[in-house]
């Protein structure tokens, strides 16, 4: 055992065995007193103590050193309970612990496949499989965007999602102004062939009221 971890043991435990030595002068009190009655003994124990505790040596009586024994051990486990018990503080987090993420944080629930994502932003992505190789890091697929009226919620989110084409839609448009957008883009996108009718058939969409 080297020297540091003896006496950071020492440290630790040195307090207790100075108790259980000073309690054996508790133990010789207790000894020294007379009466057959618990009350008695109390009250006998009075005027024993400081006759034990005149002499600052330990006594050596066997009851007395079962007596150091228990109180030392019994203290040691007062302070192992309580320290167990103790609630659980997170210093320097008093205020939270939040931060902004960076892309190792976003890199496990990403598919290593562009198209098989969700787009989030330019360079973050949600995985559509909801069977991921770490169970944790499977998530659900909603999506709330809050912006006000012309903000880019159509043309920088719903958009490029829906070109993703890697899953059926149902898209809930009452002006109907992203389902023709959308099908401009697909026209554009992916001509179809010259033998087939022109009709862009990569992506349905179903227009709700």
């Amino acid at each position: 055992m080297s020297k540091k971890k003896l006496s950071k043991l020492l440290a630790l435990y040195l307090p207790y065995v100075v108790i259980g030595l000073l309690a054996t002068n508790l133990g010789e009190a207790w000894r020294l007193a007379v009466g057959k009655e618990l009350g008695d003994k109390i009250v006998s124990l009075m005027g024993t103590i400081p006759a034990a505790f005149a002499n600052p040596l330990p006594s050596l009586h066997p009851f007395d050193l079962f007596i150091g024994l228990c109180c030392g051990a019994g203290m040691r486990l007062a302070v192992y309970l309580k320290g167990k018990n103790a609630k659980k503080y997170r210093h320097g987090m008093e205020y939270g612990s939040a931060r902004w993420g960076g892309p190792k944080d976003i890199e496990p629930f990403m598919a290593p496949k562009f198209e098989d994502n969700i787009i989030l932003t330019k360079t973050e992505r949600l995985m559509m499989s909801n069977r991921p190789p770490d169970p944790k890091n499977a998530r659900n697929k909603n999506v709330l965007v809050v912006g006000g009226s012309g903000s880019g919620k159509t043309r920088f989110w719903l958009k490029p999602n829906l070109l993703q084409c890697h899953s059926s839609y149902v898209v809930t448009d009452p002006n109907g102004e992203s389902a023709i957008n959308l099908l401009l883009a697909s026209v554009t996108l992916w001509p179809p062939k010259p033998t087939v009718p022109a009709e862009p058939t990569l992506t349905r969409f179903w227009r709700i009221p």
